[in-house]
């Protein structure tokens, strides 16, 4: 249990970091390992499930700090914030809801669609139109919804893919790092519950686990990433961000197709 830990304390680390730096929520980083560590640690068909509702339930925590530390740096667009929430939220929890629905392979294969897409237009560094901007409510309601719904079913937070979709509608980078950080709150909340409800009933789960969260692992890298996350956000506004993604994008494809072999 103790090397368990450390593990999960690790992981904290240096998702807690990323999360900051880049408002990704830590997912893309989570994911992977935790499915890899509960592969040789659990005894459960849940794997994929436990470890996307786990990373779920830390971002919740995560988005907490990385929002308190952007707002310091008065970076967060709330007024986006307030217009994205509520189809975040009917998202969020949907894609959680409907996780029982995928077997874990599929849900693997999923995810590691999703990052390698992420990961092509960090390395890419696709740029929006320079006339392009935020669509009306209706707009934004759709988007929010696709955003939380998806994020939700892979456990990624929302930042990984609302960041590139503020940037797309000419929001500043770090303005939609700290806009999507706080956009992870109602995604994390949402998708939790979500994840909860979809496991609640599920057979052959671990011991420790409620429902698909995992709290050994939960604390484990809550109690890292929530004290590293401030640290990241503060060199989002001193780093060269966009060279520091084309590295973090290598790195979510390595991940990803650790995910596709799974």
């Amino acid at each position: 249990m103790l090397i368990e830990l450390l593990i999960y304390v690790l992981t904290g680390i240096v998702a807690g970091f990323f999360a900051g730096l880049l408002g990704i929520g830590g997912g893309l980083i989570i994911i992977p390992i935790l499915s890899s560590v509960f592969l040789h640690f659990l005894d459960t068909p849940h794997l994929v499930h436990l470890a996307i509702g786990t990373s779920m339930a830390t971002i919740l925590i995560t988005a907490i700090a990385s929002t308190r530390a952007h707002q310091k740096h008065k970076a967060i667009r709330w007024d986006i914030v307030k217009s994205l929430t509520p189809g975040i939220l009917v998202g969020g929890f949907l894609g959680g809801w409907i996780s029982q629905y995928f077997n874990a392979s599929m849900l693997a294969q999923i995810f590691a669609v999703i990052e390698i897409a992420i990961a092509l237009q960090m390395l890419l560094n696709i740029q929006p139109s320079p006339n392009r901007e935020l669509p009306g409510l209706v707009g934004r309601t759709t988007a929010g919804t696709l955003i939380g719904a998806l994020s939700s079913l892979v456990g990624i937070g929302g930042g990984a893919l609302n960041t590139p979709y503020l940037v797309w509608h000419n929001v500043t980078v770090r303005q939609a790092i700290a806009t999507s950080a706080a956009c992870s709150l109602p995604v994390a909340a949402a998708g939790t519950l979500g994840f909860l409800v979809a496991g609640w009933n599920a057979t052959q789960l671990p011991e420790y686990a409620t429902g698909y969260i995992y709290w050994p692992a939960f604390f484990g890298i809550v109690i890292a990433s929530f004290l590293v996350v401030p640290f990241g956000a503060s060199l989002t506004h001193k780093l060269p961000v966009h060279q520091l993604k084309r590295v973090f994008g290598l790195l979510l494809i390595g991940l990803a197709i650790k995910m596709i072999w799974f």
